[in-house]
C-alpha cells in the first residue's frame, strides 16, 4: 500500500533481474527452487523475469508474501494470473473469483467446512480409511503416491460429490485423472488431444455432479454437497447449479491432489527420520484411543500437526501462487506495472529461509512446537495460502490426513524400497519421481 501519486510511482525503477531474450524471455525452468533462491539472495524480496513472453514480478520471503496475500492484495486478481487451461477446466469457482463476489461465495461454502460439519464427516472418513488400509495390507508392495491419490479421491468423491463405492467411483477417478492431465498441455481441442480429452472428462464429471445436486435438492443430506445445496446468504440467495458444479469440481481438485501430495511427502520422511516416527507413535499411545476416533482425539494430536506443518514447509504441494497485476503498485522501492504477472514463491521461498527456519533442509517437526515457534514470523508458512484467501478446505484436509495417519501410526509400518528416485517434481502438485515405492505391513 502507498500514498504516492501515480506520477511518483511511474518514476520508480522496475525490480532488478534478468528478463531473458526479447519477446520470449526465460524458459519456465527459471522457476526452479534453486534458481529462485539464488535470485532472492542476490536481489531481495522482489525481482523480475519474463516467462513465455509474460513479464513476471517474483515475490519471495514473508514480507513479500504478506504484500501479495494481504496488505497489497487490492493490486492483484487471481483470474489474470493463472493459465487459461486451469480456468476453463476448473470453471467459475473460488479459484478465479475476486472481491465481493469471492467473499460472498466463500461465505456460502464455509458452512460445509465448519467444525460441526467436519464432525459429521468423521465416521465416513474412518470407514474409508479402514477399507484403504486393508487394501494396502493385501497389496504389500506399491507406490504410495498412487494409493494416496485413490484414498483422497475416495474421500472427496464421497463427501463432495456423493458418489458410491465400486465401479462408479473408479470411473470418476479416471475421469478426474484425465481432467488434470489437461492442466499442463497445449489447448488443442481435438478429441484425440490431451486437452480435448480433459474437456470431455470435465463434461462427464459435471453431469454426474448435476445429478447429485438434484438428488440433494429432493432429499437433503449432511455431506458437503448437501450442505452446499442448502446454504443461503444473508439475502436468501443460494448457489446456482453452475456455481455448485464449479465449486464442487474445485474442491474435489484441491481436496484430492494436495492432500495426496502432502501425505506422500510425510510418509517418505518418516522412515528416514525414525526418531520422529517413534515420537508420533508415542503420542498416539498416550491418547488411549479405543475404537472410534473423536474430534477431541484429533485435537490432542499436536505433534502430528507439527509433523504435517513441517511436511508442508519442506514439500509444499504447490510451488507458487499466481496473480494478475491490475494497477501499478510498489514494493521495496520498486514499481510493479499493471499488466504484469505476480508470483509469490512457496517452494524455496520463506519456507527455506535459514533466518526463519534454521537448518531448513532438516526435517524437524519440533520447530513448530510452542517453545520454538519458528513459524511465528507472519506469512512464513504459506503452503495453503494466507490472509483472507487461505484454502477453504484446509480444515477438511487436516482432518482426513490426521485420521489416516492416526491409524497408520498405531497399527502399520512400511519400508522404502531401495534403488528408486526420491527426488520430487511438480505435475501439477509435488510428487516423488518414482511414486515412493514401499513395502507395507501390519504391526499386529
Amino acid at each position: 500500500m502507498t500514498d504516492m501519486t501515480a506520477e511518483q510511482i511511474r518514476a520508480l525503477p522496475l525490480p532488478p533481474g534478468f528478463r531473458g531474450l526479447p519477446w520470449i524471455g526465460m524458459p519456465p525452468l527459471v522457476l526452479s527452487k534453486r534458481y529462485l533462491q539464488r535470485q532472492y539472495k542476490k536481489h531481495g524480496g522482489v525481482f523480475k523475469t519474463r516467462v513465455l513472453g509474460r513479464n513476471v514480478a517474483i515475490f519471495v520471503g514473508p514480507e513479500a508474501n504478506r504484500f501479495v496475500l494481504q496488505t497489497g492484495s487490492d493490486n492483484f486478481v487471481w483470474r489474470d494470473g493463472w493459465p487459461p487451461n486451469f480456468i476453463e477446466l476448473l470453471g467459475e469457482s473460488l479459484f478465479v473469483q475476486d472481491g465481493d463476489n469471492h467473499r460472498r461465495k466463500r461465505r456460502l461454502i464455509m458452512p460445509a467446512f465448519h467444525r460441526e460439519s467436519l464432525h459429521n464427516y468423521l465416521t465416513i472418513m474412518e470407514d474409508i480409511t479402514q477399507d484403504y488400509l486393508a487394501r494396502l495390507t493385501r497389496l504389500s508392495e506399491f507406490r504410495f503416491l498412487d494409493q494416496n491419490k485413490e484414498f483422497t479421491f475416495d474421500l472427496a468423491a464421497t463427501l463432495l460429490m456423493g458418489s458410491d463405492p465400486g465401479d462408479e467411483r473408479e470411473r470418476l477417478s479416471q475421469l478426474f485423472v484425465t481432467l488434470t492431465e489437461g492442466f499442463l498441455t497445449l489447448p488443442i481441442r481435438k478429441p484425440w488431444a490431451p486437452y480435448g480429452k480433459a474437456l470431455d472428462a470435465r463434461k462427464e464429471l459435471l453431469a454426474f455432479i448435476d445429478q447429485a445436486i438434484e438428488k440433494r435438492r429432493k432429499n437433503p443430506t449432511s455431506d458437503a454437497l448437501g450442505l452446499l445445496v442448502q446454504t443461503r446468504d444473508e439475502d436468501g440467495n443460494a448457489l446456482t447449479n453452475d456455481e455448485l458444479q464449479s465449486q464442487t469440481l474445485l474442491l474435489l481438485f484441491a481436496g484430492h491432489e494436495t492432500s495426496a501430495s502432502l501425505l506422500t511427502s510425510l510418509m517418505m520422511m518418516l522412515p528416514q527420520y525414525p526418531e520422529v516416527w517413534q515420537k508420533l507413535r508415542d503420542e498416539q499411545s498416550t491418547l488411549n484411543i479405543d475404537g472410534r476416533l473423536t474430534m477431541e482425539n484429533i485435537k490432542q494430536m499436536t505433534y502430528l500437526e507439527q509433523a504435517l506443518k513441517e511436511a508442508e514447509r519442506m514439500f509444499p504441494p504447490v510451488p507458487a501462487g499466481f496473480r494478475g497485476v491490475v494497477k501499478d503498485c510498489t514494493f521495496n522501492g520498486y514499481r510493479i506495472p499493471k499488466g504484469w504477472t505476480a508470483l509469490y514463491m512457496i517452494n524455496g521461498g520463506a519456507h527455506y529461509d535459514p533466518d526463519i527456519f534454521p537448518d531448513p533442509t532438516v526435517f524437524d517437526p519440533d520447530r513448530f512446537s510452542p517453545e520454538r515457534n519458528e513459524s511465528g514470523v507472519p506469512f512464513s508458512l504459506v503452503g495453503f495460502g494466507g490472509g483472507s484467501r487461505i484454502c477453504v478446505g484446509f480444515a477438511f484436509a487436516q482432518l482426513e490426513m490426521k485420521v489416516l495417519l492416526s491409524y497408520m501410526l498405531r497399527k502399520y509400518t512400511w519400508d522404502i524400497v531401495k534403488k528408486q528416485n526420491l527426488g520430487t517434481y511438480y505435475f501439477p502438485t509435488l510428487m516423488p519421481r518414482d511414486g515412493l515405492k514401499v513395502r507395507f505391513r501390519s504391526m499386529t
